[in-house]
């Protein structure tokens, strides 16, 4: 098991289970009990999870959204897929909004690779589509950074994006239902993927399963919005055949 696999599994054990002791994470790795503790320092100092004697503890409270240090060892191999996928539907010479979050983040990793202007939401995509050499045009919007995130939020995004109109909106899914539509955790996001969704004319949304049928607390608009959704195979049949039936392509892989 890599060290990312091992630290994603870790994370996502203390964070289902609220705890987890140094000797049950060394049992279900396969790992030592040395290297478990050099785990969870490494992931403390992320802020992933809290370092208590013997063990580790979860810092997520119920309904809370999961921190981008967290998100990022979660369904990497997923994620890496779905932003395989969506990039192969963005044809040469695209104009691109590029929403924040780990999924889009891979999507960003992609794209820097291709002859596309992008405007990225995220100061983590902004700076890894600013590494030369790339073929991809960079635009950089203002905006404020919501804490531990990355995410741009605030008048000067919502003016960057309403100065602006794009082939295409990548936007990433905190939930997504029929009959919930599009959600996210924090209501100034919300309002920067509305502004989003607005100023493209495709929005194809990359979610991996676990956020299908998962409500959020912040509307972003209906499921309709989305023209093509790009998810896993963890993705609840039910969802994916409402969400068809609703006119969403779903490409599943």
């Amino acid at each position: 098991m890599s060290n990312a696999d091992r630290h994603g599994l870790i994370a996502k054990t203390v964070r289902d289970s609220g705890r987890a002791t140094v000797q049950e994470l060394a049992e279900l790795t396969g790992a030592s009990e040395m290297t478990i503790r050099r785990d969870l320092d490494t992931l403390a100092a992320q802020g992933v999870l809290e370092r208590v004697r013997g063990g580790a503890r979860t810092l997520l409270l119920r309904g809370e959204e999961p921190p981008f240090a967290l998100r990022a060892h979660e369904a990497v191999a997923a994620k890496q897929r779905i932003a395989a996928e969506i990039c192969a539907l963005i044809a040469d010479g695209e104009t691109v909004v590029l929403d924040s979050g780990t999924t889009c983040l891979e999507a960003a990793r992609l794209l820097r690779e291709r002859p596309v202007t992008v405007m990225p939401l995220s100061l983590q995509a902004i700076h890894l589509l600013a590494e030369p050499p790339g073929p991809a045009t960079l635009i950089v919007p203002g905006g404020r950074p919501r804490a531990a995130e990355g995410a741009l939020t605030g008048p000067l995004t919502l003016a960057s994006l309403a100065a602006l109109r794009f082939d295409t909106a990548i936007i990433g899914c905190c939930g997504l239902s029929t009959a919930d539509g599009l959600t996210a955790y924090d209501l100034d996001d919300a309002a920067v993927k509305k502004a989003a969704i607005a100023s493209a004319r495709r929005v194809i949304a990359a979610a991996d399963g676990s956020k299908l049928g998962h409500t959020a607390h912040a509307h972003v608009g209906p499921a309709g919005l989305v023209h093509t959704l790009v998810t896993d195979a963890t993705a609840p049949p039910e969802e994916v055949t409402a969400l068809e039936e609703g006119g969403t392509v779903v490409r599943t892989v």
